[in-house]
């Protein structure tokens, strides 16, 4: 499947395969301003910097967790930033969906989002997917990518996206929000942490989940998983500390504390 607006995956550098860590992505005189609190950041630095220009991302869904997401890794220097979802803005989404505005409801939300990453870094290059992921285009619309993000908000969704990462061995990082809470972790079993059905087993229905339209969901608490997802994104890109893998990290707004949880 070709991304909205962009070249075909042949075209693209480095498209056939996963991303090799250590290559480097030289710096333009104008990104070393932009990024220079990263540069001096001990433990990024030049490397890390050149890490995040040189990887390829794919956020699923451009929703309250995909928002932050978008928005902070694309500040950051992601080199390809993929955005994958079918629905259009609506007005209740404005209330948390923090790259999209009322002159954008009715828009497709991955051509919106692109249109807020293209004002905001112009050296992020962008693949728009305003389709759904499914079993049958998971793997194709992944492949690219040496990373998934999924803030999906349907277990269908979620499985499909999951388990074309699992087959495709490119780590999943998942966030969910409900109410006041909400859960961040890491699915790699590729570097054997358990999968998907560790936590979200088959007989699991949305049926049986909380739904924002039904309970609600305050604004701030998707900021705060989604710019979680984006931190342990760019963990994995650099290597710098310890990912989420096999922890789930939940979040209590209303207490205002985290707790962590091995499955």
């Amino acid at each position: 499947m070709k991304p909205s607006g962009e070249p075909a995956a042949s075209d693209r550098p480095g498209a056939s395969s996963n991303t090799d860590p250590g290559r480097q992505a030289p710096l333009s005189p104008e990104e070393t301003r932009r990024y220079a609190r990263h540069l001096v950041l001990k433990g990024m630095g030049g490397v890390g910097q050149q890490k995040l220009k040189a990887a390829k991302v794919l956020i699923v869904g451009a929703g309250g967790l995909g928002s932050p997401a978008i928005a902070y890794l694309a500040a950051a220097g992601i080199g390809r930033l993929g955005i994958a979802d079918p629905d259009t803005v609506s007005l209740s989404n404005l209330q948390r969906q923090i790259v999209h505005a009322g002159d954008d409801i009715g828009r497709n939300k991955a051509e919106n989002a692109g249109r807020f990453v293209a004002a905001l870094n112009p050296h992020v290059r962008l693949d728009l997917f305003p389709t759904l992921i499914t079993p049958d285009n998971g793997a194709e619309i992944l492949a690219p990518y040496d990373l998934v993000l999924d803030g999906t908000d349907n277990l269908a969704t979620r499985r499909s996206v999951a388990a074309a990462a699992a087959r495709l061995r490119r780590p999943l990082v998942s966030g969910a929000v409900s109410m006041f809470s909400g859960q961040v972790t890491i699915f790699a079993p590729h570097l054997g942490s358990p999968g998907h059905e560790a936590l979200f087993p088959p007989e699991a229905s949305d049926d049986a989940l909380p739904s924002c339209e039904a309970n609600g969901i305050l604004g701030p608490v998707t900021g705060v998983i989604g710019a979680l997802m984006a931190m342990e994104a760019i963990k994995l890109i650099t290597g710098i500390g310890k990912p989420l893998i096999g922890r789930v990290l939940v979040y209590d707004g209303r207490e205002g504390g985290f707790s962590e949880l091995s499955y």
